[in-house]
């Protein structure tokens, strides 16, 4: 009877850490840009930028590495927008991966298989989260990219210098979009040429229309040529392209939707199932084929999606 009080309270234990962790990496974001102001504020002097330049790439969680898979790694979290502490990841997903092997360990015991599944599982949904606020993230400055530009267009049009033009977005456009372009201007104003400011833009953000934006931007300063008809051939490409990717996602809603509902069928029955008979899969628990099974539909699921996903996303 004493082991049996200790799984609850590790439970608890592990949800409150998790809990808390979330909280920390959710309600956290919106202190990015007041940090930034604050430092801005400090850096007064020319003796500073350096400095200052250095504290924006850092709040932003912008890192330089070598190798591809962190660097990947690194960009994903920073285009979330989330203000992460790396730390602070850490341990959510040590938690989680705690409270996975409790309850792993309930339906295939307290061994390896469930202690390897509940860490491989809490480093796959936590990468799968962020992924998702990214996507969020991405939809959003891909709207209000095409207002950017014209805002931009108008602002060269009437005589300001491509720096000032930028700022002019980050004053007049909400977040995301009003932030990021904050941030370009910034690192302009602290010493950082165009070109590598627009490119450290595309990688915060990733969206894939801004790299056109990016290449015209590069291209108008090396060449010469007017930079107004470049950004307004451009919006109106973007706007297209937005255009052909909503009637793509309203031809293919019928397949993802019937892919989620095929991905979540398995799941659903089984909780159905233990609710109205919890001792219907008692019997069958401790069977040496069960392991094997629940591999093999593990495996047979994840191919599925993966070629649902090939079905419905698609570069145009």
């Amino acid at each position: 009877m004493g082991e049996l009080w200790t799984i609850p309270a590790f439970v608890f234990v592990a949800t409150l850490l998790a809990v808390s962790a979330l909280y920390q990496l959710v309600f956290r974001a919106g202190q990015t840009q007041k940090a930034i102001s604050r430092r801005l504020t400090d850096s007064q002097g020319p003796s500073n930028a350096l400095e200052a330049l250095d504290a924006l790439r850092r709040e932003r969680g912008f890192v330089d590495v070598e190798n591809p898979w962190l660097r990947g790694l690194n960009d994903l979290m920073m285009q979330t927008g989330l203000n992460l502490d790396r730390k602070l990841v850490l341990a959510a997903v040590i938690a989680f991966a705690v409270l996975l092997f409790l309850l792993l360990g309930l339906a295939l015991g307290y061994g390896p298989i469930a202690l390897v599944g509940a860490f491989a599982l809490a480093l796959s949904l936590t990468v799968l989260f962020f992924k998702f606020v990214r996507a969020r993230r991405v939809a959003q400055f891909a709207q209000q990219l095409p207002d950017a530009i014209d805002l931009i267009v108008r602002g060269v049009r009437v005589g300001y210098p491509l720096p000032v033009a930028l700022g002019l977005v980050a004053r007049e456009m909400p977040a995301p979009i009003g932030a990021e372009f904050g941030l370009t201007s910034d690192e302009i104003t602290f010493g950082q040429d165009v070109k590598t400011a627009v490119e450290n833009l595309y990688r915060r953000v990733g969206q894939d229309d801004l790299l056109f934006l990016v290449v015209a931007i590069n291209v108008q300063s090396q060449t010469g040529g007017s930079l107004a008809e470049i950004l307004v051939r451009l919006s109106r490409l973007v706007r297209n392209r937005a255009k052909v990717h909503l009637k793509i996602r309203a031809l293919t809603a019928e397949g993802r939707i019937s892919a989620k509902f095929l991905s979540a069928m398995p799941f659903v029955l089984f909780a159905i199932v233990s609710v109205v008979s919890p001792a219907y899969f008692g019997e069958v628990r401790h069977h040496p084929v069960v392991v094997p099974a629940l591999v093999y539909a593990a495996i047979s699921l994840v191919i599925g999606n993966i070629m649902m996903y090939r079905m419905v996303n698609f570069k145009f």
